[in-house]
């Protein structure tokens, strides 16, 4: 995939990141759970060129969403354009045009980007609308990357469908397209919190 000039500093404003994560930023020590060289890998962005994506799921609070803003902002800086979101968003996005009938505007809007980035995948249960509008994305954007964040792994996201169809035609061609990696371990949070000054240091 080619991607266009380098203007770092407006794509970063479109793609409406929840923060400036890097992966220099990233506490790769926090957990020795963590499989650090599957995390880096990704980094060369070699999925990025070939329209593949990349599923990066766990337990709540390992740094997941970190992860995917990291890969975010090296996609940018090597031209693509990429958008995050949360998943509930980009739903209630969708529902939004079903209801004014600019659906079709929202979804080319969606697809535009070489990246798009979909935070908290597979939180609950999808209606039947939902998962259609969720297949229509992934079909829409065929030939476009994904980094999609879950707390569930890919085998767990089949059930959340009510449609058995649409869950297979679905997520076979989204999790056969794409890079897994498992990040374990205890919450990341703790260590992006700012320290209190007034915190006195442990007791032996």
């Amino acid at each position: 995939m080619a991607f266009g000039p380098l203007q770092p500093v407006l794509c970063v404003r479109r793609a409406k990141f929840e923060q400036q994560a890097t992966l220099e930023g990233f506490d790769f020590t926090a957990s020795p759970k963590l499989p650090a060289a599957q995390i880096r890998d990704p980094a060369a962005l070699r999925w990025l060129h070939s329209g593949e994506s990349v599923i990066l799921f766990g337990p709540v609070g390992v740094g997941k969403t970190h992860i995917a803003q990291a890969l975010g902002h090296l996609a940018i800086r090597w031209g693509a354009n990429v958008r995050f979101t949360k998943t509930s968003r980009i739903l209630a996005e969708l529902a939004g045009g079903h209801a004014d009938r600019t659906w079709d505007k929202r979804m080319r809007e969606l697809i535009r980007p070489h990246l798009l980035i979909l935070d908290d995948f597979a939180m609950r249960q999808l209606s039947a609308a939902q998962a259609d509008d969720l297949y229509e994305l992934v079909s829409e954007g065929q030939g476009r990357s994904l980094i999609i964040t879950s707390n569930r792994a890919p085998s767990d996201w089949y059930p959340l469908f009510p449609n058995p169809v649409v869950a297979e035609s679905l997520l076979d061609r989204l999790i056969n397209a794409s890079h897994q990696v498992i990040m374990n371990g205890p919450s990341y949070r703790p260590n992006e919190r700012p320290k209190n000054p007034t915190d006195k240091p442990p007791t032996s």
